[in-house]
């Protein structure tokens, strides 16, 4: 009796040291928002291409926001691409909570960090529940390769400290850029889904598809999620149609809201063609600014195939039993091809990184992948003011640290994957490999 309670006391004095870990964690991530926010750096990082896009800028918001309330529409020029329902949104957000708009920024940061604490606390859970039922399968000599108790403890705190400390986020956030808003229902999103909760995660998916388009692919590990619990085909189905009624209702309101269709040109028309060829860290501004105009349009459907159905269905045949695994490597690659990125949609996604902690010891990429994302986030400004303020480089410069940046992403989402599946090789077949009785190398290609 009196070991238990030691035991019992030991378990309580280390949930309150994590409790007070956690929160301290949060104070301070914060706080290096709240500094920076408030400091003379913040103007400077707001109009740094790698934060701002012409999709995701907060001042062409609040000048919308401006011109609406002088009874001006903001889709008649090219200044809005935010949807109408997204600043209606924005209006209640800024006119409601009374709130300096710097501070709803830092409140809705915090807010996605909380989310995303749950969303691995959930992934974790549904982890352990998979392995205890599937423990009787797995070959015998197997235990090393399972899931330990911290590993089940440990992930969603590394997961909220990599969004709180991630440099991209924190730029993001104090760049007021408005990614901010849309991580937040991507993070409410992946919480409810891993939840078990279909209505509160095809709203936040329909929003996010309303705020950038590319979340519209998601669906699909939706319907796997959905189809893995319900083990029914008919009930499983009824979540695309939910989402496309979802979706209707939104753009139906945001038809009401603009009086007309003029924004779907502005907005998804705007996403879809890319018509403003500044530069960021995407693929698309070099090589639209390189290529004859009467190539446009095959490319432009290219690449947009590129970035949205190409990879959707091999990935999601492949890698149906673990639809978060899915919904991350699809996330990855938006941030990759998506006509508009921005360091905001890359931090969001390496957040995610700590919940597939297990899957380390089998990636092979993971010092080459650090080291090119080091380099680049450091080239990549110095190469613009080089290029722009002092005459002494040019676009190709710029290309190159950006094309190094998105390779770094694709190496890391394939290793992710390429772990995935020598763990479940590793975890079925045993840690032997042998072939006609002599030892094996397995490669995956």
């Amino acid at each position: 009796m009196a070991l238990e309670k030691k035991e019992k006391c030991q378990d309580l004095n280390q949930n309150c040291y994590k409790g007070w870990t956690i929160f301290l964690m949060y104070l301070t991530g914060i706080g290096i928002r709240y500094w920076l926010m408030f400091s003379r750096y913040q103007t400077i990082i707001a109009n740094h291409i790698e934060i701002s896009t012409p999709l995701n800028s907060w001042k062409r918001v609040s000048e919308g926001l401006c011109l609406q309330s002088k009874g001006i529409n903001p889709y008649d020029g090219d200044l809005l691409h935010e949807a109408p329902i997204t600043i209606l949104f924005y209006k209640i957000l800024t006119q409601s909570w009374k709130l300096h708009i710097k501070t709803i920024f830092l409140i809705v940061d915090a807010g996605t960090a909380a989310l995303l604490y749950f969303v691995a606390k959930k992934y974790m859970f549904h982890l352990f529940i998979e392995q205890e039922e599937n423990k009787k399968q797995y070959a015998q000599n197997s235990k090393e390769f399972l899931l330990s108790g911290s590993d089940f403890l440990n992930s969603p705190v590394f997961v909220a400290a990599a969004f709180l400390f991630n440099p991209y986020t924190i730029f993001n956030c104090v760049g007021q850029s408005t990614i901010v808003f849309h991580n937040f229902f991507v993070a409410l999103f992946l919480f409810s889904m891993l939840s078990g909760s279909v209505v509160l995660s095809l709203l936040s998916l329909a929003l996010c598809t309303m705020m950038s388009l590319y979340p519209i692919v998601l669906i699909i590990p939706v319907f796997l999620y959905f189809y893995g619990i319900y083990k029914n085909k008919f009930r499983a189905f009824i979540t695309p149609i939910l989402f496309v009624a979802t979706l209707a209702a939104f753009i139906s309101i945001s038809i009401t809201l603009s009086n007309g269709t003029a924004f779907m040109k502005n907005v998804y028309g705007f996403i879809i063609t890319v018509p403003d060829l500044q530069p960021n860290i995407g693929l698309f501004w070099y090589f639209f600014t390189e290529m004859f105009d009467h190539f446009r349009d095959l490319f432009i459907s290219s690449f947009q195939i590129n970035a949205t159905i190409l990879y959707l269905i091999p990935l999601s045949v492949k890698f149906r039993k673990d639809p978060f695994l899915l919904t991350f490597a699809l996330l990855c690659l938006i941030s990759v091809f998506k006509s508009y990125p921005c360091l905001g949609d890359v931090g969001f996604a390496l957040s995610l990184l700590p919940c597939f902690i297990h899957l380390f010891n089998y990636s092979q990429q993971g010092f080459l992948v650090g080291v090119i994302f080091l380099i680049t986030t450091a080239l990549g400004p110095i190469l613009w003011h080089l290029w722009i303020y002092s005459n002494s480089a040019n676009a190709n410069f710029y290309f190159g640290v950006t094309l190094a940046f998105a390779i770094a992403q694709i190496f890391l989402v394939t290793d992710i994957l390429f772990a995935y599946l020598k763990r479940e090789f590793c975890l079925n077949h045993g840690k032997e490999r042998k072939i006609d009785g002599k030892d094996a190398l397995l490669i995956l290609e």
